[in-house]
């Protein structure tokens, strides 16, 4: 079995690339684009006191979720402006069952990609 590793440039260059993405809803398919963020990137928010309730805590983390996707969304716009699908201000507009769908694609894309090469190794 080949034994796949990242280097160090491989990994500070997706932070430049251009990735693309798409969900499935009602029988379509809604194509999208994103980019990885460094870690300067990646949006501020406070999260409640401690002791705070979960149920605060659990919106807290979701908005933090949800700005994280946008910015990944946006800076992926900036690179690549002709592929722009989603933008800012249509963002809060999109239904959230496809806004979610989107999330998962984009969180998800790097452990499909390695699941599906590991599994074509092993082959």
């Amino acid at each position: 079995m080949t034994e796949n590793v990242w280097t160090i440039d491989e990994l500070v260059a997706l932070t430049d690339k251009v990735q693309t993405g798409e969900t499935e809803y009602n029988g379509k398919t809604f194509k999208f684009q994103f980019c990885e963020l460094t870690e300067a990137e990646e949006p501020k928010l406070k999260l409640p006191a401690q002791g705070a309730p979960e149920e605060d805590m659990n919106e807290a983390y979701k908005e933090i979720g949800q700005q994280r996707i946008l910015a990944m969304i946006l800076k992926a716009n900036e690179k690549n402006p002709e592929g722009a699908s989603i933008t800012e201000e249509n963002w809060s507009l999109i239904p959230s069952t496809i806004r979610w769908g989107i999330s998962n694609s984009i969180l998800g894309s790097a452990d499909e990609a390695n699941f599906r090469e590991l599994d074509e190794a092993s082959a």
